[in-house]
């Protein structure tokens, strides 16, 4: 039989107080009054639906997403994972995270979410430049996000903050500045990337002018470092964290493993005992999906898609590549892919070990040619 890999679970919430220029995440700006009830209800129907491709898997991993998932009643949230709990196995220790928009955060509400078993915070801070974060259309000042920050650090220990580079007119101090702050709240994790402005985006439409590659450079050159001496290990190109403090549920992604997605526009990937990998793909019309039209598209992922999908999401990693864990996750002899390999390593993108790869500095620098070698 095949090894499944380890099953996490993405809930995603479509509800915003307001839909930001920069971006492409699936989301409706909120009105006075959320069907939460009406949304919780289906979502679990929606998870019964996907837990018959399971195989009875424990969850590893619980990500409330969106969207803003904070704007929901603690009542909602803990009916949702009262719901999710009851209807399949969660591992112990399972790390389970809700995002938060600093305006959203209440005290009160925020300890019930935790006593219904959230036990990580991550709040979209994005920048502490008020004028900043005006002009990437954020909805709370630098003083509302840092109450936030200094709420959820009374409610939690484990608490992820959200920040951008690469803002309209932001230069190098402005960007370390942010870091600063943030560092000075001692989060256990800081998510750190760069802001890029895709195609189906307002801003896009604006064509909004972003600071030039050799600012964006220094950015991230004296970012790294500044973090790294402030205790924060890179593990990921955008992802930094005290000892024991790594996102296990984007290491789950990273690591090819195995995800539920429920809820409008989720997308979940979940492999069967024959080593075949299922997409599914949710209806991202909310009147269709409180209809219980949960289910977009479903297909099975071509031998190909597995092995770019695979090192799209290994090659952001920071530690090597076991050459066991790609033929076991993918189903795909190393074999089949050496030609590939070989023109990574004459790239200089690959090391290549007896046991293992590993993506050089110049990889990680120009990742987008290295994974166009897998398309081939």
């Amino acid at each position: 039989m095949f090894k499944l890999p380890p099953i996490s679970l993405y809930i995603h919430i479509p509800w915003c107080l307001k839909k930001c220029g920069y971006c492409d995440f699936y989301s409706y700006v909120s009105q006075e009054v959320i069907p939460e009830k009406e949304y919780i209800k289906h979502l679990l129907k929606d998870f019964e639906k996907d837990l018959l491709l399971t195989h009875n898997r424990e969850i590893k991993t619980i990500f409330i997403g969106g969207g803003t998932p904070s704007l929901l009643k603690s009542i909602s949230i803990k009916k949702l994972l009262y719901g999710i709990k009851k209807r399949n196995m969660i591992s112990k220790n399972a790390e389970i995270t809700i995002e938060a928009n600093p305006k959203t955060l209440e005290y009160q509400r925020f300890i019930h979410y935790k006593n219904s078993g959230v036990n990580r915070f991550s709040l979209g801070i994005q920048t502490f430049n008020s004028d900043l974060l005006k002009k990437i259309e954020r909805t709370y000042d630098a003083k509302e996000a840092i109450d936030a920050i200094i709420t959820s650090k009374k409610i939690s220990d484990n608490v992820n903050l959200d920040l951008m580079y690469g803002l309209p007119g932001q230069l190098l101090k402005d960007a370390l500045s942010d870091l600063q702050c943030a560092i000075q709240y001692n989060p256990t994790h800081i998510s750190w990337y760069q802001l890029n402005i895709e195609p189906n985006t307002v801003f896009y439409a604006k064509k909004i002018k972003l600071p030039n590659e050799d600012i964006i450079s220094k950015i991230s050159v004296k970012g790294d470092k500044l973090l790294e001496q402030s205790g924060y290990k890179k593990y990921e190109i955008s992802s930094y964290s005290k000892i024991n403090y790594q996102c296990q549920h984007n290491l789950n992604y990273w690591n090819f493993g195995d995800y539920i997605g429920i809820g409008c526009g989720a997308h979940g990937k979940i492999t069967q005992n024959n080593g075949k990998i299922i997409r599914t793909v949710k209806n991202k019309n909310i009147n269709d999906f409180l209809n219980g039209n949960y289910l977009n598209s479903i297909h099975t992922v071509s031998k190909k898609d597995k092995i770019f999908e695979y090192f799209m999401n290994a090659f952001r990693l920071y530690q090597p590549i076991l050459k066991k864990d790609f033929q076991e996750k993918t189903h795909v002899t190393k074999n089949f892919i050496e030609k590939n390999i070989q023109i990574a390593i004459q790239e200089g993108f690959l090391i290549n070990k007896s046991n293992f790869w590993r993506t050089t500095q110049r990889g990680k620098n120009f990742l987008n040619l290295l994974l166009e070698i897998f398309l081939k």
